[in-house]
């Protein structure tokens, strides 16, 4: 597997999609924290999901996920996903990307660059206390900290 490109910016600036769910029943948010290495001898992507979203009941359902990857002509689509819950409208439509199937029975998008098909290895609830000050000050104020997912790269 071979996947070369800068990583740092690829999440902060470029932004991403993480989704979970079957193609009939599923979810998907923009995130902009996360990252990709090996653990356990195995590639892995690791993404941060706060209990609040909509799609955090998701990856807590399914085994698999999907990261995926686009291009700055998509960052509008990336901003509605990001903003609006699932919960409350069809998010998707609104964006005007393509849901399509992906492999292990997950969902991607038709306008996505790159997706990795993750299965989910191992997930933690951060421990506030454990969060540097200025980092609780900044986005934990009136929100439960993140679940980490480590999902192994499987396509």
């Amino acid at each position: 597997m071979e996947f070369n490109t800068d990583i740092i910016n690829l999440f902060d600036k470029q932004w991403a999609l993480v989704t979970a769910g079957s193609p009939e029943d599923f979810n998907t948010m923009t995130i902009s924290w996360g990252g990709i290495g090996t653990l356990w001898s195995r590639p892995v992507a690791t993404v941060y999901v706060k209990p609040v979203r909509y799609t955090h009941e998701f990856m807590e359902r399914n085994e698999f996920f999907t990261v995926s990857f686009y291009g700055p002509q998509h960052k509008k689509a990336l901003g509605i996903l990001g903003s609006r819950s699932g919960r409350d409208c069809d998010k998707v439509k609104l964006s005007g990307l393509t849901p399509v199937p992906a492999a292990h029975g997950t969902v991607t998008f038709a306008e996505a660059e790159r997706t990795l098909v993750c299965r989910k290895l191992y997930s933690h609830d951060m421990v506030l206390g454990a969060i540097p000050e200025d980092a609780r000050e900044t986005y934990y104020c009136t929100e439960e900290p993140h679940t980490l997912y480590i999902g192994e790269i499987l396509d």
